[in-house]
């Protein structure tokens, strides 16, 4: 394990970092908040970092693969550490847990935030925070290599421990230049819904920062109640852009380039009759609960907060806790389905809960005919056995994190629901939960060992769980021989 090259590409994406800040810094000072000058400090803090680590540790060889996981888990770490500096040096918080927590909540497109009152925060903090999920989205170590050609060769380790989902199809033979593709889908679709929203009565600084969230899958918004007290035009707008940001950007891109592969992906289907599906039975139990029933409305608000909480965006047009039994109870499955394989989305992902429905399928099967030979299919192609143990694996250790954050959460004091409500948001990346972190709530009121805890779970999450906890396994360490491949 070279350090050394851990530590370089830490210090590049910190100057990417500085270079975001300072970007942030401009924008804020047209509005004269004040809050300029404590941003410009925290991207020159960043920067001097970045660029005194990065030429100190400058290297040729390739990226091998525990180097990778080492590089993206460290990456993500110290970008939310310096990422929170804005927090804190502006003034909008004194805990550097809780600024480090909002941070992490940013790149990894959780949304989960420690202010109540987002609408007194200064513009320049408005925006960071949207900048945060926007960077994040598409992830910052995809950034890194889009950007550096010398990574081009061992950059795959890095893009096989930073994308999320259990496959990374390239579109291309050099991994840059995917990244650079991939990049170059994701600004397109964020200038069409900022003019979209524009055009839904937005202003220009609400509309970019609302389009960054979007795409991202993030939820900050600049509005106290989210997107409650938004136009019908707006909140169609971005249950269409939830549902674009939830699916797998390499058909985006085949898309683009003039060839229509939605409807012939397997996932895809999937996913979206899981969101059919979801909203159909949300918006039923809601039109018997209601005596008198806006049809429109009610339709609406059921796919809304469908496609809010399985793309792990976060976003509000309802406050479901008020809604009944039955409909809370569908949207707590979906806080574990995510988005598709390859999106900005996070969870467990649809691929994964298709593969695990057909493999469960296939034991019911052999049950019944114990002499059949049954091969597990994706998209007519037979998925091997390895891949099949990995998700079985992932899921299980998903599920079991998830279950000890919760129990962990509620010996610090939290009650039960919403324990378990905090910790499976944060995991799957979510945001807003149940009980004291629903909807119409914040997180601004836990102590900091909540906040540290769900921080760590927030990166747990976005990263895919094995990217972090192999860093706890004595043999990365140890073996190298295991990691060169």
């Amino acid at each position: 394990m070279s350090l050394f090259k851990v530590a370089n590409v830490v210090g590049l994406l910190q100057v990417f970092v500085a270079f975001a800040m300072l970007l942030t810094g401009l924008v804020a000072l047209p509005f004269g908040d004040g809050d300029a000058g404590g941003i410009f400090l925290s991207a020159l803090v960043t920067a001097v970092f970045g660029i005194t680590v990065y030429l100190a540790t400058r290297f040729d060889e390739d990226v091998t693969t525990r180097e990778g996981f080492a590089i993206v888990a460290t990456a993500w770490a110290a970008t939310a550490f310096f990422g929170g500096l804005p927090y804190l040096l502006t003034g909008v918080t004194t805990s550097p847990v809780a600024a480090v927590f909002e941070a992490m909540s940013g790149f990894t497109t959780t949304g989960a935030t420690i202010f109540a009152d987002v609408e007194a925060l200064p513009h320049g903090v408005l925006f960071w925070r949207s900048m945060t999920h926007w960077i994040g989205g598409m992830g910052i170590i995809v950034l890194v290599i889009a950007v550096l050609p010398y990574l081009g060769v061992g950059g795959m380790q890095l893009f096989r421990a930073e994308v999320p989902g259990p496959t990374h199809e390239r579109l291309r033979p050099r991994i840059t230049q995917t990244a650079k593709l991939l990049w170059l889908v994701y600004f397109g679709l964020t200038a069409l819904l900022t003019l979209l929203y524009g055009l839904g009565g937005m202003s220009p600084f609400e509309a970019v920062n609302h389009s960054f969230s979007t795409m991202a899958t993030g939820g900050f918004s600049t509005r106290n109640t989210s997107m409650m007290d938004m136009s019908g035009f707006i909140q169609w707008v971005t249950i269409l852009f939830m549902f674009l940001a939830g699916v797998n950007y390499t058909l985006h891109f085949r898309a683009a380039t003039g060839r229509m592969v939605y409807l012939r992906d397997e996932e895809w289907r999937f996913y979206a009759m899981v969101i059919l599906l979801a909203a159909l039975a949300i918006a039923g139990v809601n039109f018997v609960a209601d005596p008198a029933p806006e049809v429109e409305r009610t339709i609406r608000h059921a796919i809304f907060q469908t496609l809010s909480i399985v793309t792990t965006t976060g976003y509000v047009s309802a406050d479901y806790e008020q809604w009944v039994p039955g409909a809370k109870l569908v949207l707590f499955a979906l806080f574990f389905v995510g988005g598709m394989a390859g999106s900005t989305a996070g969870g467990i992902k649809t691929m994964r809960v298709m593969l695990l429905l057909k493999q469960t399928g296939n034991e019911i099967r052999k049950h019944l005919h114990p002499r059949a030979i049954l091969m597990t299919r994706i998209g007519g192609k037979p998925v091997k056995d390895d891949v099949g143990a990995r998700v079985v694996g992932f899921v299980m250790l998903y599920l079991l994190i998830c279950l000890a954050g919760a129990i962990t959460l509620a010996m610090l004091g939290l009650d039960i629901l919403t324990a378990i409500g905090g910790s499976i948001a944060t995991v799957g990346n979510v945001g807003p939960a149940f009980a004291e972190l629903g909807p119409t709530d914040n997180y601004g009121w836990l102590g900091w060992p909540e906040l540290g805890l769900m921080t760590f779970l927030m990166l747990v999450g976005r990263l895919e769980i094995f990217t972090v906890l192999i860093l706890f396994h004595p043999d990365l360490w140890r073996s190298r021989r295991a990691f060169h491949r």
